[in-house]
């Protein structure tokens, strides 16, 4: 595995694992835990794909104590600059949670730089009142991080989440700067997409994994894939019987192969 950082736009000091050889796969955690999360995965798919592992903005070893460089605009760019320091223009792109908002904010603005997308768990794009409540959600998170530390900001949350996501987020709690945990909160504040609409411009081939939790709804991820020209609905959902990262890479690996395989080698060739 090779270790990277490279300098984001805003000087930002961001950090990323690379591992595996083919082609260019950059796949992104969810909100909470950091690039280790995906390793299981990575290593599933590292005999075909050069997989690119970000710690992103705000986790693990990519610090960022600011909450004003938390917008969706500043992940895109992040990625787009990633892209850039490791000389690709363009690869896959594949994410959890904040990591699939990511791709898909990323696949709008940028269509040229990506050449499918994965889906694991799409979070919830909201009416107005639904947006005001997750501000509340997250601004209570950071909240009680600043006060008692990020286990303590987490504990009343988990429950309501699939086993692996409190996996994943309690095996990265170590790795964490909380003061970077607070200020990534501040993404609450922006607005990824207004409408599940806005999604028909995105063009990309896309594999959908629906989540089963009320951030991550199944219904969100039923009509995202309605709406997504060529959107594709995964048969696995992210469930309570996932219990660890090793649980999802076993679930989700086979069919992300099996739709990289076939639909990325037929719309782009192997170049």
């Amino acid at each position: 595995m090779e270790e990277i950082s490279y300098q984001a736009a805003d000087d930002c000091t961001l950090h990323a694992t690379v591992t595996g050889e083919g082609q260019a796969l950059v796949l992104m955690h969810a909100g909470g835990p950091d690039h280790k999360s995906m390793l299981p995965l990575a290593e599933r798919l590292a005999d075909r794909f050069t997989v690119v592992l970000p710690d992103l903005r705000g986790y693990g070893r990519s610090v960022c104590k600011d909450p004003a460089r938390y917008t969706w605009a500043q992940y895109v760019e992040d990625v787009t600059w990633l892209l850039d320091h490791i000389g690709l223009s363009s690869a896959v792109l594949a994410g959890a949670g904040l990591g699939s908002t990511i791709t898909l904010r990323t696949a709008a603005a940028y269509p040229d730089r990506v050449r499918a997308a994965v889906l694991i768990g799409v979070e919830d794009i909201e009416d107005d009142e639904a947006k005001k409540a997750e501000i509340r959600f997250l601004d209570a998170f950071a909240a009680r991080v600043e006060a008692d530390g990020i286990e303590a900001g987490w504990e009343p949350i988990l429950a309501s989440f699939p086993p692996v996501v409190g996996d994943m987020v309690r095996d990265a709690i170590p790795r964490s700067d909380p003061a970077s945990i607070v200020a990534a909160a501040a993404i609450g504040h922006d607005r990824s997409f207004r409408s599940v609409d806005e999604l028909a411009t995105i063009t990309v081939p896309t594999l959908i994994f629906p989540g089963t939790d009320p951030r991550h709804p199944t219904a969100l991820a039923e009509e995202a894939a309605d709406t997504l020209p060529n959107g594709q609905l995964a048969t696995i959902p992210i469930g309570d019987d996932l219990q660890t990262a090793v649980d999802l890479a076993r679930a989700t690996a086979p069919a992300i192969r099996e739709f990289l395989t076939r639909l990325v080698t037929s719309v782009i060739g192997t170049g």
